[in-house]
């Protein structure tokens, strides 16, 4: 395991050489695994926009949420921050407890999802959400903030036009831009508050989606883990502005997020794919749990918020 300034210096290394490699990075940049592609092995496997195997049986899926009498003092916390000034959005998770009738590597196998990764006894992750790509010398963000059940009456005008999640979009969305701007000239908004379908075991959610891009410098390739080190962690899984609200995240969370919101994925040699690391189930020694939120504004209501935390622990396997 590589510890902080090893996992960029490493990324820098082997991106000069043009080596492709897999690079998987904790939520604090604390540690990760940065791996040239022809010394993996079956510890850690990974797919990105790949088929999934078939699954042809009933998923049994049992959750254990913490209560709201426990949720309410972590949100109450994030809000009197929020409203305080300290933060325009904050992403506050928990950890749930979770009894599926397959185990981590049945999971990783037959999840369908653009991003797939698993490290063997430690945990599986599923993610829709690209962090960034690189391609052609461009570099590409797509945050994801904003979700609601498919089967809602109108549900793809709902969720275009809720306040609270057009004002937590924004926020994202500008967080995002700022960031690239760090590290690539002519930062663009593409496209704004794009809708995607995501089948669960349960249900079709859709989710909101921005699209922003920049132009890199020709040599980029010797800077990825600079460039990386700039833009963690994902403003996307932490919220506005970036240093404050990860504080009150580790004050109001009361459980470690290890590997879960960080990011992992692919270079090439040429071109970079990433993915920030949600939809997150974690091997402990009591069992599996599985990390789920959501962000929170001024507007944000304590219920609605818990219910979207437990909608969200699901696997992609139908």
């Amino acid at each position: 395991m590589l510890r902080y300034s090893e996992i960029f210096e490493r990324m820098n290394e082997l991106g000069a050489e043009k080596t492709p490699f897999l690079f998987i990075i904790d939520f604090l940049k604390n540690s990760g695994k940065v791996i040239p592609l022809d010394e993996l092995n079956d510890e850690v496997e990974f797919k990105i926009h790949a088929e999934s195997e078939e699954f042809n049986s009933e998923i049994k899926l049992k959750k254990y949420p913490i209560s709201f009498d426990q949720y309410e003092p972590q949100f109450n916390l994030v809000k009197e921050n929020i409203l305080l000034g300290n933060s325009y959005l904050t992403n506050l998770t928990c950890a749930t407890p979770i009894e599926i009738n397959l185990n981590l590597e049945e999971i990783y196998r037959y999840s369908k999802s653009k991003y797939k990764l698993f490290w063997k006894e430690h945990f599986v992750c599923f993610s829709p959400e690209t962090f960034v790509k690189i391609h052609n010398g461009k570099i590409y963000s797509y945050p994801m903030k904003g979700t609601i059940d498919a089967s809602v009456e109108n549900a793809a005008e709902k969720i275009l036009s809720d306040e609270k999640e057009m004002a937590e979009h924004y926020t994202i969305v500008d967080l995002i831009r700022n960031d690239l701007s760090q590290v690539a000239k002519k930062v663009t908004v593409e496209k704004f508050r794009y809708i995607d379908e995501i089948s669960t075991h349960e249900r079709k959610i859709l989710q909101v989606s921005s699209e922003i891009s920049g132009k890199l410098a020709e040599n980029f390739h010797e800077n990825i883990g600079t460039i990386f080190n700039k833009l963690l962690p994902a403003g996307s899984i932490c919220g506005a502005p970036k240093k404050k609200t990860v504080e009150i995240i580790l004050e109001a969370e009361n459980y470690n997020r290890n590997f879960y919101t960080g990011v992992f994925g692919v270079f090439d040699g040429e071109n970079l794919d990433s993915a920030v690391m949600i939809r997150f189930i974690e091997q402990t020694d009591k069992g599996l749990v599985f990390k789920s939120g959501g962000g929170i504004t001024h507007q944000s209501n304590a219920e609605d918020e818990y219910n979207e935390m437990i909608q969200k622990v699901y696997v992609p396997i139908y």
